[in-house]
């Protein structure tokens, strides 16, 4: 009966990479019929030496992710001496970006897990703005961790997607005189709101080529001055309410603005 085809696959973190990189080889050889073993964090030599001695018995191979030095010299050592090929999967690549980028590798285990919870991150933050934006359910107020509130056109939405993309999770809230608040707004800290607000010439402005986009005449009262002026009033009064920081974004790209608001919320807390 033939020896099974063993790979131990090694690393100082999950060990996530380097059995990926094991199957896509053990798929050119006899259909990917290999037993792949992880050992994951390996942190000592103590660790190596488990390893290699199952290596050994096995004519194994050890395909190994490590990025700590005294550890990847062990194995390498270890694995020579007694004969096992060890595969470095890391270090050629390593070495290359050094010599051609001219920088030095952290040479930290667990960075790419640091990586994807950041993403993950990202995606969630993404998410909650999507579904909690432009008032859609209230209870996003209560979670968020950055609430806006302005009245239409002041880049409520653009804002919320700028601040996702760093990992906040944030809702917008459009004031409208003839909708009354969520309650939830005035239950959250204030430190938690930000009022936008907009000059009335440049919301009319911005209101008509938004009509005019929409196919529709500028004369509508969602771009006449008289409407403007009472939905700015209701929303400033409903700000003082909240006592919330106030920015005004008439001037300002969507980047500036969201600059404005890390600035706030590093003095406000400890972000």
């Amino acid at each position: 009966m033939d020896q099974k085809e063993v790979v131990y696959v090694v690393s100082d973190s999950v060990g996530e990479t380097a059995e990926l990189v094991v199957k896509a080889v053990a798929t050119q050889f006899n259909g990917g019929h290999v037993e792949i073993r992880r050992n994951s964090y390996v942190e000592d030599f103590e660790d190596i030496e488990d390893v290699i001695l199952l290596a050994k018995e096995g004519q194994s191979i050890i395909a190994y992710t490590i990025v700590v030095p005294t550890l990847k010299d062990y194995l390498d050592q270890r694995a020579a001496e007694e004969g096992i090929h060890a595969v470095d999967l890391l270090n050629p690549l390593m070495n290359a970006f050094a010599t051609r980028f001219n920088k030095t590798p952290h040479h930290q285990p667990g960075m790419m897990r640091k990586l994807d919870e950041e993403y993950f991150r990202k995606i969630e933050a993404i998410e909650f703005a999507v579904k909690y934006d432009d008032g859609r359910d209230p209870r996003g107020i209560t979670k968020a961790d950055i609430v806006l509130i302005g009245v239409s056109r002041t880049s409520k939405t653009p804002l919320s997607m700028y601040l996702a993309h760093k990992r906040f999770k944030v809702a917008n809230v459009p004031l409208v005189p003839e909708v009354p608040p969520p309650d939830e707004l005035f239950d959250i800290p204030r430190r938690n709101c930000i009022g936008l607000i907009i000059s009335p010439d440049k919301l009319n402005e911005i209101r008509k080529e938004r009509l005019k986009a929409l196919g529709l005449g500028s004369k509508a009262s969602y771009a006449s001055f008289e409407r403007i002026l009472d939905e700015l009033e209701h929303a400033e009064k409903i700000m003082k309410r909240v006592g919330c920081p106030i920015i005004d974004v008439s001037n300002k790209a969507v980047e500036e603005t969201a600059g404005l608001i890390l600035d706030i919320l590093k003095k406000e807390r400890s972000f």
